[in-house]
């Protein structure tokens, strides 16, 4: 049976932060992208993001990839909807529960956007990117585009359902699937460290780098992320359909 492949964009993202890694992909793939703007919790976003593959029958070889937030997303789903799911990938993202230092960070991010959108969406570019493509027009333009298109009020809620979401790494620990953790180099947003703790947490998960990358990985290597998904998608047609959970 055909695959699906459900994408779920990151913070302060539209759809587009997927298109150069679809561009890599199998045309014949049915590929599906979650809105996650309109909602104000992680839980909310999850769900709506299963709604674009309810539909599907439950043979359906289902594969799940998050960016960033986007695993958060992803791994609330997994929580809620894991029997239905073949196979997840978490990109540049994270188990982790928010500490002190954390919320805090996060409390100065909605601050900065408050004060100023344009110096903040300036400073979110260059921290977030490698260095070697700070002078990519195409990349930064482009991600000035996207941000733009998302605006501050919607960051700012994006921003403080992060900050609410639920820990599941009790279930995490539990998860039976093929995984894929995929993380850059030199990603400063969730430092390697996180991506390491992740594959350590979920067992048999696969953990790749990206080089010459930093947190904006579907962006700066989208052919390397596309070639380990396809990787991950063939694992899922080939693995035994999950029970569907109570």
């Amino acid at each position: 049976m055909k695959p699906v492949l459900l994408l779920i964009p990151g913070m302060f993202n539209t759809a587009a932060i997927w298109d150069p890694v679809r561009a890599h992909l199998d045309p014949g793939l049915d590929v599906r992208v979650a809105d996650v703007l309109t909602q104000t919790s992680i839980a909310a976003m999850a769900e709506d993001a299963w709604s674009q593959v309810a539909d599907l029958a439950a043979a359906t070889p289902l594969v799940v990839a998050g960016f960033s937030m986007g695993g958060h997303v992803a791994i609330e789903l997994l929580a809620r909807h894991g029997g239905r799911v073949r196979a997840a990938a978490f990109i540049d993202s994270s188990a982790q529960v928010e500490t002190a230092e954390s919320m805090q960070n996060r409390e100065k991010t909605i601050a900065a956007l408050e004060r100023s959108f344009e110096r903040a969406v300036t400073a979110v570019i260059s921290f977030s990117l490698h260095p070697d493509h700070h002078g990519r027009a195409d990349l930064v333009e482009g991600m000035r585009g996207m941000m733009h298109g998302v605006g501050a009020p919607t960051a700012i809620r994006q921003t403080r359902a992060i900050m609410g979401r639920t820990d599941h790494r009790a279930m995490l620990a539990q998860l039976a699937m093929p995984t894929l953790v995929v993380c850059g180099r030199q990603d400063k947003v969730t430092p390697p460290a996180l991506s390491h703790d992740l594959a350590a947490l979920i067992p048999g998960a696969r953990l790749q780098w990206l080089e010459q990358a930093g947190h904006q990985g579907p962006l700066e290597q989208p052919a390397a992320l596309a070639s380990a998904l396809k990787q991950l998608i063939a694992s899922a047609t080939h693995s035994q359909q999950p029970k569907e959970t109570p």
